[in-house]
C-alpha cells in the first residue's frame, strides 16, 4: 500500500468514526430528555427516535472499516446513519430542548442570573 493510500485509508476511518460519534451522541441526548417533551414539542416520540438512533448507531458501528478499504454498501449505511443523527441534532434536538429541564437547578434565563454590579 502506497502512503497516499495509507493516508486515504485513516481519513476514511476518521469520517465513518465521526459518522459514529454523531450518532452515539443524539443517542445520548435523547435518552436523556423526558419523554414527554417529545410530545409537546410535536415531535416523534422518545421510543421512537431511541430505536432509530440505536439502529444507526449499531449501524455506524459496524460500518467501521477493519483495516481495508470499505465497500460501496458500508459507505451507503455510513450515510443513512449520519442522516439519522444529523436529523436528530438539527431538527428533534432543538424542538424538545425548551420542554426539557436539565440538571443543575437553571430556571428560564438558561442559567444566567440577574447581573451583579457592572455596566
Amino acid at each position: 500500500m502506497s502512503v497516499l493510500g495509507g493516508i486515504q485509508l485513516v481519513l476514511v476511518w476518521v469520517f465513518f468514526a465521526v459518522i459514529f460519534a454523531v450518532c452515539l451522541w443524539a443517542l445520548i441526548d435523547c435518552a436523556t430528555r423526558p419523554a414527554s417533551a417529545f410530545t409537546q414539542a410535536g415531535k416523534r416520540t422518545r421510543p421512537f427516535w431511541l430505536m432509530v438512533l440505536a439502529a444507526a448507531s449499531l449501524v455506524a458501528f459496524l460500518a467501521l472499516p477493519l483495516g481495508i478499504a470499505p465497500s460501496q454498501f458500508f459507505w451507503f449505511l455510513a450515510v443513512f446513519s449520519a442522516v439519522a443523527g444529523i436529523v436528530y441534532l438539527v431538527d428533534v434536538r432543538p424542538a424538545v430542548a425548551p420542554y426539557s429541564r436539565r440538571r443543575g437547578g437553571r430556571g428560564p434565563s438558561g442559567g444566567r442570573g440577574p447581573s451583579r454590579g457592572g455596566w
